[in-house]
C-alpha cells in the first residue's frame, strides 16, 4: 500500500513511519516542522515534507495514489490535510485503526504497556530485553532508543510491544494477548473530564485485555475486579538506579515469567545493562541531564533516581499544559525538596481552553516546602549561565518537561560547544 503519515515526526506515529517501511508499505508524509526522525527519514529515502497545507499531499496522490492516510491525535478537525484526504476520497484514520491493521496481517501477539507514567522506560525495557535474550519481537515507542529504532516490524516476530497511550482512549481501541499497567493517577483532563472516567476507561482496558499485571496500589486505587490479572506487591532487587526504574523492570520480570521465555539471572543481568531510553533521565552532556516528566510523581520519582547518581542536584522545570496546572497545582507540595535549587519556568502550553485563565509561576509554587530555593526563569541566556555555573561546581543538572525545554536545552549544547 501507499501510505501518506501526517505528524510523521512525532512519538507517536514516528515508530509507526518505520513499522509500516518494514511491512513492505510504501511511504511518505509531512510535518509542520523538522526533527531528529524527519531528518533521519529523509536520509533513508522516505518521501517527508515540512509543511502540512495539503499540496505535497495532493501532488503525492497525483503520481502514486494514495490508499491510506493516517494521522496524529493533534491534527484538528479542519486541518488541511485532512480535509483534502476526504475529499480524494482517501481512507483516513488515527494510528491505533493502522496499527490494529499491522496486528491483524501479520497475526502478532499484542503486549501492550499502559499506565500513567513509565510507559516508555518499560517499554523499552522490555524491547531491550528481547532482544538480549534472542527472541525476535516487533515493537512501537515513543521515543528514541539508543539500541534501535524507535519503531520495528520483524518477520520473525511472535509478538508486538506497544506503549499503548490511554490519551484519545486510544489504548481502547486494542484487545492485548497481555497488557502491563506501569502505574495509574489520573491525568489527561481534556480526554477524561472526571477522575471517574480515567480510572473506568483503566478497568475497561484490564477488560479487555487476556492477562493483565500491574501492581497492587493501582488495582486497589481503580478498584478493577482483577480475576484475570496477576497482582503484584513487592519490586525485586535489580541493578538500577532510581526506584521507579527497579519497579518498572519488576513488571518486565514478570512478563518473562508469565511468557516462561528466559532464566531469571539472565533477565537480571540484561536489565542491568539497560541503557535506557530518549528524554528518560537521558544524559546530553556532563552534569546535564534531560527528562520528559511533567507530574508531580515524576518529579518526585526523578529526582530521588538523581540523586542517587548525585549528592547535588539542581532542577529546571517547565510544567506542561495550563489545563493540567489548573488540576494538580495543589500537588506541588514536597516533590521538590530533592532539588538544591529549581528553576520553574512558565507554562508550556497546548491544546488549552481558551476561557481558562493562565496560572503563573508564583501561583504554581504557593504550597512548596522549599519555596525558597525555587527560581521564577525564563529560557535566555541567564538561565543558560545558572545551568553553566552548576555544571562546572560539578552539580547534576536535570531539565524537566514535555515542551520545548528539551530542544532548547540541545541547542545551546550546541550553539555553545559544551
Amino acid at each position: 500500500m501507499n501510505i501518506y503519515f501526517s505528524g510523521l515526526g512525532g512519538v507517536g506515529i514516528g515508530p509507526l513511519v518505520e513499522i509500516a517501511r518494514d511491512a513492505g508499505h510504501m511511504i511518505m508524509g509531512s510535518d509542520l516542522e523538522e526533527s531528529p526522525l524527519t531528518q533521519q527519514l529523509r536520509e533513508q529515502y522516505v518521501l517527508v515534507t515540512i509543511g502540512q497545507d495539503g499540496s505535497f499531499l495532493r501532488e503525492c496522490h497525483q503520481i502514486t495514489p494514495i490508499d491510506w492516510f493516517v494521522y496524529t491525535s493533534a491534527l484538528p478537525d479542519d486541518h488541511a490535510e485532512l480535509l483534502l484526504a476526504g475529499e480524494l476520497g482517501i481512507r483516513t484514520s488515527k494510528r491505533d485503526e493502522f496499527l490494529a491493521y499491522i496486528l491483524q496481517e501479520k497475526d502478532l501477539k499484542l503486549i501492550a504497556v499502559a499506565g500513567t507514567h513509565g510507559k516508555t522506560t518499560t517499554t523499552g525495557m522490555l524491547v531491550w530485553l528481547m532482544k538480549h535474550i534472542g527472541i525476535p519481537v516487533s515493537y512501537s515507542v515513543g521515543s528514541t532508543l539508543a539500541f534501535g529504532p524507535s519503531g520495528k516490524f520483524d518477520p520473525e516476530s511472535e509478538y508486538f510491544i506497544y506503549e499503548c497511550d490511554e490519551y484519545d482512549r486510544n489504548f481502547l481501541n486494542f484487545k492485548p494477548h497481555l497488557s502491563l499497567i506501569t502505574s495509574i493517577d489520573y491525568d489527561h483532563p481534556d480526554t477524561y473530564p472526571t477522575e471517574a472516567e480515567y480510572t473506568q476507561a483503566f478497568r475497561q482496558f484490564i477488560d479487555q485485555s487476556a492477562h493483565t499485571i500491574l501492581w497492587r496500589i493501582d488495582a486497589d486505587y481503580i478498584k478493577t475486579n482483577a480475576d484475570h490479572a496477576w497482582v503484584i506487591d513487592e519490586t525485586i532487587s535489580l541493578p538500577l538506579a532510581g526506584e521507579h526504574n527497579r519497579r518498572n523492570a519488576t513488571l518486565v520480570t514478570k512478563v518473562v515469567d508469565y511468557l516462561d521465555i528466559a532464566k531469571t539471572e539472565d533477565v537480571v543481568i540484561s536489565l542491568g545493562e539497560f541503557p535506557g531510553t530518549g528524554r528518560r533521565f537521558e544524559k546530553i552532556g556532563d552534569n546535564l541531564y534531560s527528562d520528559y516528566g511533567h507530574h508531580p510523581k515524576e518529579i518526585a520519582a526523578t529526582l530521588q533516581l538523581a540523586r542517587e547518581v548525585s549528592d547535588h542536584v539542581v532542577l529546571v522545570y517547565q510544567p506542561h499544559q495550563n489545563r493540567r496546572q489548573a488540576r494538580i497545582k495543589d500537588m506541588y507540595y514536597n516533590q521538590f525538596e530533592l532539588a538544591d535549587e529549581t528553576y520553574w519556568l512558565p507554562t508550556y502550553l497546548t491544546r488549552e481552553d481558551p476561557d481558562e485563565p493562565i496560572l503563573s509561576p508564583e501561583a504554581l509554587i504557593t504550597h512548596l516546602t522549599n519555596k525558597e530555593t525555587v527560581h521564577v526563569a525564563e529560557m535566555d541566556n541567564d538561565l543558560w549561565q545558572a545551568i553553566q555555573q552548576a555544571r562546572s561546581e560539578g552539580k547534576l543538572v536535570l531539565c524537566m518537561g514535555a515542551g520545548t525545554i528539551d530542544n532548547w536545552v540541545r541547542e545551546k549544547m550546541m550553539t555553545s560547544g559544551s
